[in-house]
């Protein structure tokens, strides 16, 4: 079996964006990103990793972006959507650097274990660290929690900025014991992350197939029994009320989930938002502040924002 793959040679600053496009929108079967910075940083590891930067063959010039499709998907309309979203995201002033787009087909084993080599342990902060399912790792803490992560065809390695920022956020507003609600979760990280960091239960919700089986999967690698998964768009068709809620997503798309967010937030409850790019914020602030909302803590990682939003004071 082959899969068709559109190759983007563009700028870092658009990864999380394609990312999100090409499986919510796309219905991508997986995505990757080839990044100049991964293969330099590799070489900078204090272990036996040797990387030569000269017979690495297509290295990017920043990144390449990778995105596979079944063999029969329209290559052409795929090129013509990409190159009209690469557009887009230069109208809100992100770089999209070359924005060279291609297609070809590869055999489908190919891809898929071959970046292994390049996501290593993410010692993220004293409360948690980042493992891949392949290496060993002992806590640089007594109290340091493991995230066990096999993020295969599904967004979500803990690499991305706006994951750590949406951590960072889970660790200022959990509660003992919370519900938490994990909107759009790609691999499952943050949800596994609220867990290990002390939720009583936690529900992940995802459009896509894919995320939904590598969240379960990685939930079981974990050894979690309190994460659920339900496929639905952000919290459509969700009966319940959540201590903290948090999204990973697209400005454009956490304005679709602002309306929601009351009806399903606890009293005194907490969201968490991120994966907003600085251009974007006051869109979000604006829609916050007109359902009843404010923002309690805000943090930045160059040009990526994080939030910590409550319901406004009386």
């Amino acid at each position: 079996m082959k899969l068709l793959v559109i190759k983007i040679e563009t700028s870092h600053e658009v990864e999380d964006a394609l990312d999100f496009y090409s499986q919510e929108h796309l219905n991508a079967l997986g995505v990757e990103a080839r990044k100049r910075s991964d293969f330099e940083q590799a070489g900078w590891l204090h272990d036996s990793t040797v990387v030569e930067l000269d017979d690495i063959k297509d290295l990017p010039e920043d990144m390449q972006f990778l995105a596979y499709f079944d063999e029969e998907a329209d290559k052409d309309d795929l090129i013509a959507k990409y190159k009209d979203k690469l557009a887009e995201l230069a109208g809100y002033g992100l770089a999209i650097g070359q924005a060279e787009i291609s297609a070809d087909y590869v055999a489908d084993q190919d891809w898929n274990t071959a970046w292994q080599k390049y996501y290593h342990v993410i010692n993220f902060s004293r409360h948690l660290a980042i493992v891949p399912e392949w290496e060993d790792y002992q806590p640089a803490f007594k109290d340091q929690a493991i995230i066990k992560l096999d993020p295969g065809l599904a967004f979500g390695t803990g690499n991305h900025q706006t994951t750590q920022l949406a951590m960072l956020g889970l660790e200022n507003a959990m509660t003992f014991p919370a519900k938490v609600a994990d909107v759009g979760t790609g691999s499952g990280i943050l949800a596994i992350a609220a867990s290990k960091l002390g939720a009583s239960e936690v529900l992940a919700t995802d459009i896509s197939d894919e995320s939904m089986t590598a969240a379960k999967e990685n939930a079981g690698l974990n050894g979690l029994d309190n994460i659920r998964t339900q496929k639905t768009s952000l919290l459509s068709d969700v009966d319940e009320k959540f201590d903290i809620i948090v999204a990973n997503i697209l400005a454009e798309i956490l304005l679709d989930l602002i309306p929601q967010l009351d009806s399903h937030l606890k009293e005194n409850g907490k969201i968490i938002f991120s994966g907003i790019d600085y251009l974007q914020l006051p869109k979000i602030e604006q829609a916050l502040a007109e359902n009843n909302f404010e923002i309690n803590l805000t943090m930045r990682e160059n040009r990526w924002i994080g939030l910590v939003i409550s319901r406004k004071q009386a």
